[in-house]
């Protein structure tokens, strides 16, 4: 694959409130937004193969730019059985799916790099017969195929990484295979070459510049968000009694993709040192595992099955594969801790749902994770299963007063409602109007 060298830009005058990206912030319009999701699709359902995060922040931002006015294509590789048409995301808004081709169907991820030149094809393409005024490419391979188009069309290109691999490779958990050097070059080159780079994060950004070298001054940090009509406090007891959880059980949650990434087997670990500390706990302790295999997850698909039956929790764990956002809703409301044990995370949009639910989230101290649930969450420092087993211990403990847990929940609700698609999304407007305006002035 051969990666297309960087060109100059700035943010930096806009980031500051002077010059024309700033005034473009104020002033400027943009008419229509394509964005790229190449390897997966935001009408996937997340927490399986390669559907994360990724597809959350992608379905939502499109969804509100188009409420707001300002129509959305969003373009991703056609796999086998994806329509031949548009897809609206949602009824009556105007951000539509289109599946370009990139391959032959049933492709890995891993061999997409091979296929760019065919999807870039497509996009030049689409963007002939619907012009846009910015390209937003969600990935790597999103940026790498989306770089020569805009620069023929003369399109400004924002990129946002969502994980960068020298930042998963510096913390890989064990046994996990480390990312390519073609994905390096490839985050490399969009560094250098890109308007703007979105990062979630402070934290995400100073991983930019400091491991990429990339320009201050085209770093922007947008949070994402939570949809707080969804995602919103719920009685337990009724979340409970819909999902067929006892009432006195003591739930521990996980939630996303099963990949020794996100580190479920951690939780596991700790959960029979949890039993070592307290047995009486056994009883009631149910360990609830929702999500499918995902990326290096596949090269062993039963390890955490297995896993179970050694530290004797076969009859405490309970798999289940990822669920729609209404039925997720109840699992965080039913859950008395949410458990995010990540060995990197550019964010942890689980943690901030489970939050805005009013459920305490214990969490790894890596990534985005530390602003996902800032004070009222709980981090943890490495992934000793010891460590974390203490960590869940004196949560459950501290959830025994009654009053504690009321004032928890309403602190994590409170926490989370500073954080809305809605204002992702005006942030994401600011920094469109800013390129839009810079590429226009030089």
């Amino acid at each position: 694959m051969t990666v297309p060298t960087g060109r100059p830009g700035t943010l930096r005058e806009a980031r500051l409130g002077t010059g024309p990206g700033y005034a473009a912030c104020q002033t400027g319009r943009v008419r229509r937004v394509t964005m790229v999701s190449l390897h997966t699709s935001p009408l996937l359902q997340p927490g399986t193969g390669d559907a994360g995060g990724l597809n959350v922040y992608v379905a939502r931002t499109a969804e509100q730019l188009a409420r707001r006015g300002t129509p959305v294509d969003v373009l991703t590789r056609a796999t086998p059985g994806a329509p031949t048409g548009p897809v609206p995301l949602e009824p009556g808004v105007d951000a539509l799916v289109h599946h370009l081709p990139a391959g032959p169907p049933g492709l890995a991820k891993e061999d997409l790099p091979a296929h760019l030149s065919q999807f870039s094809a497509a996009l030049d393409q689409h963007l002939r017969a619907r012009p846009a005024d910015v390209v937003h490419a969600h990935y790597w391979l999103s940026g790498v195929a989306a770089l020569p188009v805009t620069q023929r069309h003369r399109i400004p290109l924002v990129v946002t990484m969502h994980t960068a691999a020298r930042v998963k490779n510096r913390s890989l958990a064990p046994g996990d295979r480390p990312e390519p050097r073609v994905r390096e070059e490839g985050e490399a080159a969009l560094v250098g070459a890109a308007d703007a780079l979105v990062a979630n994060t402070d934290q995400e950004a100073g991983a930019l510049m400091e491991l990429y070298g990339a320009d201050p001054g085209r770093v922007r940090v947008v949070h994402p968000g939570v949809d707080l009509d969804t995602f919103r406090p719920v009685e337990p007891a009724q979340a409970r009694a819909t999902l067929g959880v006892a009432p006195d059980a003591t739930v521990l949650l996980f939630v996303g993709r099963v990949q020794p990434l996100k580190g479920p087997d951690v939780l596991l670990r700790a959960a029979a040192d949890l039993l070592t500390r307290e047995p009486g706990l056994r009883d009631r302790l149910q360990v609830v595992v929702l999500g499918g295999l995902s990326g290096s997850g596949h090269d062993r698909p039963h390890e955490l099955e297995r896993l179970a039956r050694e530290e004797g929790l076969a009859d405490v764990v309970r798999f289940g594969p990822p669920v729609p956002r209404p039925e997720l809703a109840r699992w965080y409301a039913a859950a008395d801790l949410l458990a995010v044990p990540s060995y990197a995370e550019s964010f942890g949009l689980v943690a901030l749902e489970a939050l805005a639910c009013g459920t305490p989230v214990v969490a790894a101290r890596v990534g985005g994770l530390p602003v996902a649930v800032g004070e009222v969450g709980v981090l943890v420092d490495g992934h000793d299963p010891a460590h974390w087993a203490q960590a869940l211990q004196e949560s459950l403990h501290r959830l025994d007063d009654p009053r504690a847990r009321q004032a928890w929940a309403t602190a994590a609700v409170a926490h989370a409602r500073a954080f809305s698609w809605e204002r992702t999304v005006e942030q994401l407007e600011e920094t469109y109007a800013a390129v839009r305006r810079g590429k226009e002035h030089r």
